[in-house]
């Protein structure tokens, strides 16, 4: 429950006071600030507390947006403010201040919300309103105006319109959200929450996983049908956060993970359906998560380096500004990188009309186009502009980096060693691995060799901050390395189950790769130290992974890649959820990402 506080005389007839406690809010009346003040200090210190003057005219959803979107710990509309707990003493002391101004005179009794909201000493959000009604009257006359200017504008429209995800791919904004905000709708007056829809999705996902491992026609079929559905409740869930804001820290790591998810899930299910059928493209279904995977990771090392960064300008950036102007430039420049609408419904209805292997090979050269086109425009912005860059950003790549012991050891032992640009080096690095991996028949320990090298080259993130221009380039090259090494050694090995545990152990490094992106935009730092030092970090686990090659029988490497995809599976899941659930419980701030489409 939360408590609003109305400030000032009542108005007859006025429906403020319902309408805050159809928003939750337990209503309590003030005559004026130092009552309210009173009031605030008797509210349970974990309650949110609005401040709301009463003769407040508007719209409830801009009382909504003004109230109690938890994404923000102090908000404020015209004649409204509110703020959670961990902004309550700065509530608090504003609240004195009104009172102190209003017995000297300086501040006019009714009035109270907005002059807290001036001298509120925190940060404070003021949400777009847009065509919503939200203001205090002076007079009859005025007060008339604004409830004639409600009734004229449907806030329940704006509010379906407004949970549409601001910037979408073609296919999510044409074929998806026409119809899926209205389901969104539905659940929000069921009861339902985005967590809850989040779930359905994966469920979806996985059955339709399940139906593709039949190898049947008519499991694919329903396969790719249940994707589609599944990619609907997936922006279901989104839609239904906004259009009732229940943001959560929960609610955005369990809607960014569960996509990966799901997609990988559903790789496996295509190869699985393939083997049924005698075609094995296990190597295509892992070339295809590797290729996803460091799109992302490429798109997540450059938002990182360059979101806080000054003087942050090129003539790159701005030819990709103009081309925004331009109508039709937008949404092909949205389609050619292969968002996640129009890269599911490829896949969907490739797996219902043709076979795993040729929607495993569209899928690989659509990544492929959209993997260059958008890495080439940001290396050419990275060399035109002059950015500086933040240490923040700095830390945020170097975390990125995933290095292990291996790397913090050799890093110490040769301080002041500079080895060239980082991006270079790291580049250099995953050559000699994966070259050697590749060059060499399985057995061999020219991959050791390699591996050795690409130890050696790994302290390049560590010996110095990453803020040179392509230095955003270093997490990708490292995850290039690490993955492309283990697909490799694995199709070498060519005995069954190779390459299916090598999916498995890709699959959790990823995980553990995804998840700390997450936590760093959620602004909680990267994972606990200790957890990278135990699965080893990138170099150690590209080592480890070498030397398994050369010392088993592929039989053997088999089982070895089957253990440590447990292994490391078990202990990056089990901190992740503690991590997650422990900062829902404790009330951190939500997060909810509209940017780029995944």
């Amino acid at each position: 429950m939360s408590t609003a506080i109305l400030t000032g005389q009542p108005v007859p007839g006025s429906s403020l006071e319902s309408d805050l406690r159809s928003l939750g809010f337990d209503v309590r009346v003030a005559a004026d600030a130092a009552d309210a003040e009173t009031l605030l200090a008797a509210v349970p210190v974990h309650q949110r507390v609005a401040v709301v003057d009463a003769r407040f005219v508007g719209h409830v959803h801009a009382l909504r947006l003004g109230l109690t979107d938890p994404r923000f710990d102090a908000a404020a509309i015209p004649g409204a403010v509110t703020a959670r707990p961990t902004a309550r003493p700065a509530l608090a002391r504003a609240l004195r201040t009104a009172s102190g101004d209003a017995s000297n005179g300086s501040v006019v009794v009714g009035i109270v919300a907005d002059h807290v909201a001036e001298v509120l000493d925190t940060d404070l959000h003021r949400p777009e309103l847009g065509d919503l009604v939200a203001e205090v009257p002076r007079d009859p006359q005025a007060r008339n105006e604004a409830r004639q200017a409600v009734t004229s504008v449907d806030d329940e429209a704006i509010r379906l319109r407004t949970a549409v995800k601001s910037r979408d791919g073609f296919f999510t904004t044409y074929c998806i959200s026409p119809y899926s905000r209205y389901l969104a709708r539905w659940c929000a007056r069921r009861g339902f929450t985005p967590n809850q829809v989040t779930t359905a999705s994966l469920v979806t996902a996985l059955i339709a996983a399940g139906c593709a491992a039949t190898g049947t026609r008519a499991g694919f079929v329903a396969a790719g049908l249940l994707l589609l559905f599944s990619f609907v409740l997936d922006c279901t869930d989104g839609q239904l956060a906004r259009y009732s804001l229940q943001y959560s820290t929960l609610g955005a790591w369990l809607d960014a993970t569960f996509d990966r998810a799901k997609e990988y899930a559903y790789y496996a299910g295509l190869a699985l359906g393939a083997a049924r059928g005698g075609d094995d493209v296990w190597a295509l279904a892992l070339g295809a998560m590797v290729l996803q995977t460091c799109r992302h990771v490429v798109d997540f090392s450059f938002n990182e380096a360059n979101h806080d960064a000054t003087a942050n300008t090129s003539p790159t950036a701005a030819l990709s500004g103009r081309l925004d102007s331009v109508g039709w430039t937008v949404w092909l420049r949205r389609m050619i990188v292969l968002p996640i609408g129009e890269r599911w419904a490829m896949i969907a209805v490739l797996t219902a009309f043709t076979t795993p292997r040729i929607t495993f090979y569209a899928l690989l050269i659509g990544c492929a186009f959209a993997a260059t086109y958008t890495t080439a425009g940001r290396v050419l912005r990275s060399l035109t502009r002059k950015a500086q860059r933040t240490d923040r950003a700095a830390q945020a790549l170097a975390d990125l980096t995933d290095s292990g012991p291996l790397a913090e050891f050799l890093a110490r032992l040769t301080p002041g060693v500079r080895l060239g640009g980082p991006a270079a080096v790291a580049l250099v690095a995953g050559a000699l691995v994966v070259g050697a991996s590749w060059l060499s028949p399985y057995g061999s320990w020219w991959p050791v060799l390699g591996a050795g090298g690409y130890v050696l080259l790994s302290p390049v993130a560590l010996q110095r901050p990453l803020k040179g221009a392509l230095d955003w380039l270093v997490p990708p090259f490292y995850r290039a390395a690490e993955y492309g090494t283990v697909l490799v050694l694995a199709a070498k090995a060519d005995v069954n189950g190779a390459l299916p545990a090598a999916f498995g152990l890709v699959a959790a490094v990823a995980y553990h790769h995804y998840d700390t992106v997450y936590r760093i935009r959620g602004d909680a730092g990267a994972p606990p130290h200790w957890l990278v030092r135990a699965i080893g970090g990138h170099e150690g686990r590209t080592l480890l992974v070498t030397v398994l090659a050369a010392l088993l029988t592929a039989t053997d490497f088999t089982v070895a890649l089957t253990a440590l995809a447990v292994a490391v599976a078990l202990v990056v899941l089990v901190e992740s959820i503690r991590f997650w659930v422990t900062a829902h419980k404790l009330g951190a701030p939500a997060v909810h990402d509209e940017g780029e489409p995944a």
